[in-house]
């Protein structure tokens, strides 16, 4: 079996891709620029490194000993820059693999249009151009729109049908594609370990050619939500991709290159080729939503956080897979074992540390709406256990001295997640806090914009909070 390295699998397709290879028996390498989102995911047998395709030196480790490597990383979040990024990020890695004399790369790009492409798509192309300027054979596959969770088309589709029953559109509507089943574009993937595929390139589709205006409407009946659509052609793709950050929690960085991309049909040319090399009985678009929301209910629930996880959406398909987030952080001269002993101890009768009477006054708002409140309190005053009750929390995962992972049981459009973790430091201890919100349609947003003047100073102050009384308590 191969030695694989998987570049960029703490994102959408390499997340999905790291533990199937590994299961094909493959010896995995799975890379990201930040180990502990990869810690997260709780994957056996799959070794983690963290690198960065835009520091050339965090490359060697990681091409130490490498058969094949999956490119599949771009920038389209970075912002405006996201074109230079994925230039530079593709330079970095062709000259690393070179000097690593690995044997192969499998990298992962999109559909072109035949008409002057989006400087997403445009992104995209030029990356496998650039991989392909070197010694080590490439081979890219060109995928459609994939239909699957995380996805960020996909999730735009659910983000419209579940919340907006009357759609009025943009001409884009009328758009072309074949998208793909993310089940169907894996198993290419895959596959791909396991023969010796040429240097070239494929265009990964499926069986279908549709309007997007066709794949909203059948989400919506696999879904069973109304849905009307009323096509407006003055509405340009640039303005209706401000829009639909009023209306979906797919981040602005990723749903304005991609709605850009539309105004083109992303028709392939050449829909059989890999139909021929990796014969497959594809999925159809309605069988690819099924699948896609079958697979959200399998998901065991990881060990922390990790985004679009069903679990820390309560379960629900029509609640956001991406979230809105804070992060906030702070430098504790005591004890890693001294700070753990506060976060195991926040709540109930010892309250909040900071802002407590906030916290209870959101707690008698939820009481009135028919919520938890903050009636149930702890059921220990210092000891927690997966599944205890915590005030209108509950704990949802712990890794005891490191980290806790609280989920919101009060009345909310959306699911909030709360994690505190303790960090060893060179002198004491770092305190971090990350709050996560999925937004429910329009009113999850808009509770999100309205409460961040409130939410901003309690997150920023609470690990504060927690770094002081661990310092009291230690001396």
């Amino acid at each position: 079996m191969s030695r694989i390295l998987v570049v960029g699998a703490s994102g959408y397709i390499g997340s999905h891709l790291a533990p199937l290879l590994a299961a094909r028996g493959h010896r995995v390498r799975a890379a990201a620029r930040r180990l502990d989102v990869l810690e997260a995911r709780g994957w056996r047998g799959i070794e983690l490194c963290a690198a960065d395709l835009l520091e050339p030196a965090s490359l060697t480790a990681a091409l130490e000993d490498i058969d094949t490597a999956y490119y599949l990383v771009h920038s389209m979040a970075a912002g405006q820059d996201f074109g230079a990024l994925d230039r530079q990020a593709a330079d970095n890695f062709r000259e690393a693999a070179e000097r690593a004399g690995i044997g192969r790369i499998i990298y992962l790009g999109g559909i072109q249009p035949q008409e002057d492409a989006s400087s997403h798509l445009a992104s995209r192309r030029e990356t496998g151009e650039r991989l392909r300027a070197g010694a080590v054979p490439v081979t890219e596959l060109r995928a459609g729109i994939i239909v699957g969770p995380g996805s960020a088309a996909f999730e735009v589709i659910r983000d419209l049908v579940y919340h907006l029953p009357l759609m009025v559109a943009p001409r884009w509507i009328r758009s072309r594609s074949q998208p793909i089943a993310l089940d169907d574009l894996l198993h290419y993937l895959v596959e791909l370990a396991d023969r010796p595929a040429p240097a070239a390139i494929y265009d990964a589709v499926g069986p279908e050619t549709l309007s997007y205006a066709d794949l909203l409407s059948g989400f919506a009946e696999v879904v069973d939500r109304p849905l009307r659509i009323i096509s407006l052609p003055v509405l340009t793709p640039r303005l209706s991709s401000y829009w639909l950050d009023l209306v979906t929690a797919v981040p602005a960085g990723v749903a304005r290159p991609l709605i850009d991309g539309l105004k083109h049909d992303l028709i392939s040319d050449q829909p059989d080729a890999l139909a021929a090399l990796i014969p497959r009985a594809r999925q159809t678009y309605r069988e690819a939503v099924h699948s896609a929301l079958a697979a959200e209910e399998r998901d065991d629930l990881p060990i922390r956080w990790t985004e679009g996880a069903f679990r820390y959406r309560q379960q629900r398909h029509d609640i956001a897979f991406y979230d809105k987030s804070v992060r906030s952080e702070a430098q504790s001269e005591a004890g890693a074992g001294a700070v753990w002993r506060q976060i195991s101890a926040l709540g109930g009768r010892n309250g909040w540390y900071y802002a407590d009477a906030l916290w209870r006054l959101r707690g008698a708002i939820d009481r009135a709406l028919g919520g938890v409140g903050m009636r149930r309190g702890r059921r220990h005053p210092t000891e927690l256990r997966v599944g205890d009750p915590l005030d209108f929390w509950r704990v949802a995962a712990l890794e005891p001295g490191r980290r806790l992972t609280l989920v919101a049981e009060m009345k909310l459009p959306g699911s909030a997640v709360l994690e505190l973790s303790v960090e060893p430091a060179e002198e004491g201890a770092q305190v971090v806090l990350q709050a996560h919100f999925h937004p429910a349609g329009i009113w999850g947003l808009l509770y999100w914009h309205a409460l961040r003047p409130i939410h901003a100073p309690i997150f920023r102050n609470l690990p504060r909070a927690i770094a002081h009384r661990a310092e009291r308590d230690e001396r």
